[in-house]
């Protein structure tokens, strides 16, 4: 199967799973019909990723699985519109966009192999800091309309709290994607890079 051909059903399939799942406020009859139709799509993309071989089936089946998995996160997000499932529909996102890139990962071999999976970790990691910073920030936003100072001051500190750790875990997933990097190296060169690395990113 040609990579157009395979591009094709991907878009198809991420279109699919899109539609009707980002309804706000809908009644219990259309969330069961979305769960439905979620479950009817996903079984008519695993009948597409069948016909294909080797890794080119791998990929469509994480595209499928991932799409199903937010779509699913969103069709709740939709159901139930509180701040924490808004997160779940963003942490799922993340999730299946990292599975995706794994599997394609798997086109390549050594050093570059390792690093397309770093890569594709540390884009996983800065989607949930990302999801999580802006669900305290806005449960704190939430708490700035409470009566008391004392609610107020404690939502600001978790979202301060939440913004640090974000740019922690962003720091460390970009310090090992360059640390990866080093490995094509050797000798001199290979610690003037991992020594580059380590200040960049205050090792």
């Amino acid at each position: 199967m040609n990579q157009h051909h395979l591009k094709t059903i991907v878009l198809a399939v991420s279109l699919a799973f899109s539609a009707g799942a980002m309804a706000q406020n809908m009644s219990k009859a259309d969330y069961k019909a979305g769960k439905d139709k979620i479950s009817a799509e996903y079984k008519a993309a695993k009948a597409a990723c069948d016909a294909m071989s080797g890794n080119a089936e791998d990929i469509c089946m994480a595209e499928a699985k991932g799409k199903e998995k937010v779509a699913k996160a969103d069709l709740e997000a939709g159901y139930k519109p509180t701040v924490k499932a808004h997160y779940n529909a963003r942490v799922a996102k993340a999730e299946a966009d990292y599975a995706v890139a794994k599997e394609r990962c798997d086109d390549l071999a050594g050093n570059a192999k390792d690093v397309c999976v770093k890569e594709a970790k540390a884009a996983q990691t800065t989607a949930k800091a990302n999801a999580k910073v802006q669900m305290k920030t806005k449960d704190a936003n939430a708490a700035a309309r409470e009566t008391t100072s004392d609610a107020r001051s404690k939502a600001s500190d978790k979202a301060s709290e939440a913004r640090k750790d974000a740019a922690e875990d962003k720091s460390d997933a970009g310090y090992q994607v360059a640390k990866e990097k080093c490995d094509q190296f050797s000798g001199a060169a290979k610690d003037q890079c991992q020594a580059q690395a380590k200040a960049r990113f205050g090792k």
